[in-house]
């Protein structure tokens, strides 16, 4: 069985919520792009290195939409390995609707979709998920997901479609790497998905000191 990954791009209020530009969600929300000035080196060398064995793509549409309208376009440059890779590998859109799948390799997925995320898993080493908000929400609901990387970008919106949205299931994760800071203030935070149910405690109570 592979691994499925998220990596997810949020800001400290936690929205995921169309950090490359200004046209990729348009429908009301005024901060499309907003990761775009808080890039830098670091961060770059960090999402290249999340990618690495990658053999398949999980999307929401989306997302799909706009990497099927930008990445099979793409040869050599900056972006180049990565459009070597998005378009060599088997990309998989999970959609309620009829996606336009002209982008080669591409499959959608059917109305019961945890089975055949779970076949997917079957079928590779490592599948990446990226942005793709919706589609996470089914993830994180469904505990169908092995990893979350998590780049916390230095702004508050206030406004947004958030990563973990209301009807998320409890869940416990464990931290695989220290927290990593880039030069504009970026912290890149690796997760793991553990096993058992969330505990809670009592800060006061007399064997913690705190009372």
């Amino acid at each position: 069985m592979g691994l499925i990954d998220i990596e997810m791009f949020a800001t400290l209020d936690l929205v995921g919520q169309a950090p490359g530009g200004p046209d990729e969600d348009p429908e009301g929300f005024p901060h499309g792009g907003w990761q775009a000035p808080l890039l830098d080196e670091t961060a770059g060398a960090q999402i290249d290195a999340a990618y690495a064995g990658t053999d398949a793509l999980l999307l929401g549409r989306r997302t799909y939409d706009i990497f099927a309208g930008y990445w099979p376009h793409q040869k050599g440059g900056e972006d180049g390995a990565f459009a070597d890779l998005f378009n060599s590998i088997p990309k998989y859109v999970a959609s309620r609707g009829t996606p336009d799948l002209s982008w080669a390799g591409s499959t959608h997925l059917g109305p019961d979709l945890p089975a055949a995320i779970r076949e997917i898993r079957d079928r590779h080493e490592h599948v990446t998920v990226v942005g793709s908000l919706d589609l996470v929400q089914t993830l994180l609901r469904e505990r169908l997901f092995d990893r979350l990387n998590l780049w916390l970008h230095p702004i508050v919106l206030g406004v947004g479609k958030k990563v973990f949205a209301e009807g998320t299931v409890p869940a416990n994760l464990t931290l695989l790497a220290p927290p990593a800071a880039s030069p504009k203030g970026t912290v890149y935070l690796r997760y793991g998905l553990a096993e058992g149910d969330v505990r809670t405690g009592d800060m006061g109570a007399p064997d913690r000191g705190l009372s």
